[in-house]
Formats: structure tokens, sequence, C-alpha cells
């Protein structure tokens, strides 16, 4: 029996893998233009760094995380995002003693989630995150979202909703959870185990529960917003003020909760409302958390970012029916007939290739036409044929596929005249 890919992954096929290409291009440009800078971190880390990071009452640390023991019995994990490995070398490194603050960084690479397959989800994906530490500043709240937005932006999505909320300061949070506790506690028998277990551990999680979103009790649980101290809700109005001074829209949600223990303050999410996009509509979400630096043995540093799903934005951009500009031509296919013309032509093809310009040739001993019906399918700009007649005569001739203009060049100065030719 042939073997199959796992389920929950996917190849990226030829024809598909150039969409990635430009996204990826276009959101390193982004992050050079708001000085973010790469960092790439471990595909495994230790098990530790996750229930710490992410937080022992998630789904992803509860259930999703591919864990495993290697042969020297340490327990390590496939990294299910990359905040958490991002702080976690901010503070091993001691970027916190760089004389640059804050520290801005972005990320891109493959995450895994044991979680049921569906659109835009799989097992194995890949997450583009930014990430900024060090200034507790609103002022970069508003640019980590901006960047983001820009990014969807920049790749002509329409059909964006940004939603918004506070999770306040450690001391609004208490306030918050307590009042949660009282309002699930009398009832808290007909919700999921799940729920039941984080009512005293985390209650603020059982408002991020699928299976009981419709229960009576989510839709009058207390808001955050409403236990927010002073300094938190000027915090807030801050980072909406700027928000608005960009040009940037939002919604205002005080339900948004995200999926990962250690927000505090600002929290957010990047929606599509692109018409056939399906039931899971978050593209982006992000936040601050002040308090993870510390958690993994730095100092008090504060920080916030956010991270998103290039399969999922591929999948809004299809929705939305935008094709990217990929460029996906040949700049010369080489037609050869015969031998002394096929050794020739490996010598132009890498000369060609040494300038910068994309080539091409037949390696399976074809006709004539059946050469240019192949530069055809690779959309090549130009075709040079070169055969025994032209090699006695000490030409070549060029031909492009747009106009049907045909030019006869010398072979020593081939490339030279090719370059002309070719602006």
């Amino acid at each position: 029996m042939a073997i199959q890919i796992p389920r929950g992954t996917q190849d990226i096929m030829p024809g598909e893998v150039e969409k990635w290409h430009f996204i990826e291009e276009t959101a390193k440009k982004i992050c050079r233009n708001y000085q973010y800078k790469e960092i790439r971190t471990p595909i495994f880390e230790h098990t530790e760094l996750f229930q710490k990071g992410v937080g022992d009452t998630t789904d992803i640390v509860q259930k999703e995380m591919y864990t495993f023991d290697d042969r020297g019995g340490r327990n390590l994990t496939l990294r299910p995002e990359g905040t958490a490995a991002v702080v976690r070398s901010f503070t091993e490194n001691k970027m916190f003693g760089y004389a640059n603050q804050p520290v801005k960084l972005y990320y891109n690479g493959p995450m895994f989630r044991y979680e049921r397959p569906q659109a835009g989800r799989f097992r194995q994906f890949v997450q583009f995150g930014a990430e900024a530490l060090g200034s507790e500043d609103p002022a970069i709240d508003a640019e980590i979202i901006s960047l983001a937005m820009e990014l969807y932006t920049r790749l002509g999505l329409k059909k964006l909703k940004l939603v918004i909320n506070s999770l306040g300061d450690k001391e609004s949070r208490i306030a918050h959870r307590i009042a949660l506790i009282n309002h699930f506690k009398p009832r808290i028998e007909e919700f999921c185990s799940d729920c039941q277990n984080r009512l005293e551990k985390n209650p603020l999680r059982i408002l991020d529960c699928k299976k009981d979103r419709d229960h009576e009790l989510m839709h009058s649980a207390p808001s955050i917003l409403d236990y927010l101290n002073d300094a938190s809700r000027e915090y807030f109005e801050q980072v909406l003020k700027y928000l608005t001074e960009l040009g940037i829209e939002y919604e205002i949600d005080s339900t948004l909760v995200r999926g990962l223990d250690y927000y505090n303050h600002t929290a957010f999410e990047i929606m599509s409302n692109a018409e056939g996009f399906g039931a899971i509509t978050t593209l982006c979400g992000g936040g601050r958390y002040n308090g993870l630096v510390q958690e993994m043995g730095g100092p008090e540093t504060p920080g916030i970012g956010f991270a998103l799903s290039i399969e999922r934005l591929i999948a809004a951009l299809k929705a939305e029916g935008i094709e990217l500009p990929i460029k996906d031509n040949v700049d010369c296919y080489l037609v050869a007939l015969g031998d002394e013309a096929k050794h020739k032509s490996m010598v132009l093809l890498q000369q060609l290739r040494k300038e910068g310009f994309s080539a091409e040739k037949d390696y399976l001993d074809r006709k004539m036409k059946a050469q240019f019906k192949a530069a055809d399918r690779l959309n090549a700009r130009y075709v040079a044929i070169l055969g025994e007649d032209e090699l006695q005569k000490g030409i070549i001739m060029v031909k492009s596929m747009e106009t049907g203009e045909q030019t006869e060049v010398s072979l020593t100065d081939f490339i030279e005249q090719f370059k002309k030719l070719s602006k």
C-alpha cells in the first residue's frame, strides 16, 4: 500500500507555493518598514515552556500538543505557537539588555496542534507573528495592530473586521475573576467538564468555551470592562484613540478573551467578513502579555504581539477572489537541435542564469515544435534557437514570444545582446 501524507497536513505544490513566497516576502518588507527583525527558534522546546507560557488551563496544553520523550528522557513538545519560544529566547539571550528598546521581532514557521482538521485548520500550519518587548506605551499596541492590518490590506483584503477588548491589569482581573466565579458557580454542573475544571483555576477560560457558548449564563456573564480600574480604563482608551488617529476601524467586544493564559490589557482579533469564508472567521489574534517574561525567569518586561495563519490568509484571499501578482515565467527558453548545439546551449543556459535571468532548455530530446510548446507552457518571454546552421554561422536566433519578432544575434555576444533585448 502506498504511504500517504499524515492527516491534518498538506503538500504545498509548485503553482501554489509561489503564493506563499509572495505573502512571506510582503510580510518581511512590512516588518522592515516597522523595524521588526526576524528571529528563528527551534521547532521543538521543553514541554514546560508551553505549560508555563501558554497556560495549563488552555485547550492547547490540555488537548492539542504533540509531546514526546526523547532518548535522553527529556519531555519535549513540537511548538504549538510562537510567542512562548520568542519570550524564552528574549530572556535566555538577555535581549532586555540591548541598547535599542523595545526589542521588535517577527517569526515565520510551522506550528503543530493535534486538533480536528477542517477548512483552513491543519495539525501542521504556518504561523507568522510579531512581538514587541520592552514598552508599555499604548502606542506600541496600536503599532502591532497596524502592522497586522497593513499586511492584510497590502495583499488586497477588504472585508476585514478588527475586534478589540481589554483584559485589564492584575487588580482588574482579580476583581473580574471573583465576579465570574460567583456568576457561574451556582449552575456550573450544567457546563462541560472542561468548564467545571476551569471555574476555580481560570474562570475567564469559560467564556472561550465552544461547547457551552450558547448557554444563557454566557450571555449574562459579567463584563471585564465593568471591572477595569482607572489605570486599565485609561490605557484602553489611549489604545483606541491611537487606532482612531491611524484610521483603523474597530469594534469593542467585551467577551473576547483569546485562547491563551498570558494575555492582559489589550486583546484583539482580525476577522474576515467575506461571504463563504466559513464558520471560523478569525484570521489573526494577539494581545499584551506583561508578565510573561518574568514567568520565564527574566526581569519585569512588558510585551505585546500577534500571530496569524498563512493558510487562513490564503483562504481569505480566495474567498474575496483576489489573485496575487505573481511573476511565473521564464526569461529565455533555449531550443537546441543537434548534439553540438545541445552542448553549446548548456553553456549559454548557465551564462544566462549567472546574469540573473530565469532560463530553461529541453532535456527530453524533443523536436523543435515540442520544444516551442514547452516554452509556451512555461510562459517564456523569449526563445533562443540554436541548430547546426546557426552554429556554422556563429549566430543564434532570438524570438519574442509576445510579438513574434525574430532577431539574429552573434553567439559571441549573445548574453550582452539578450540583456538589451530583455529590457
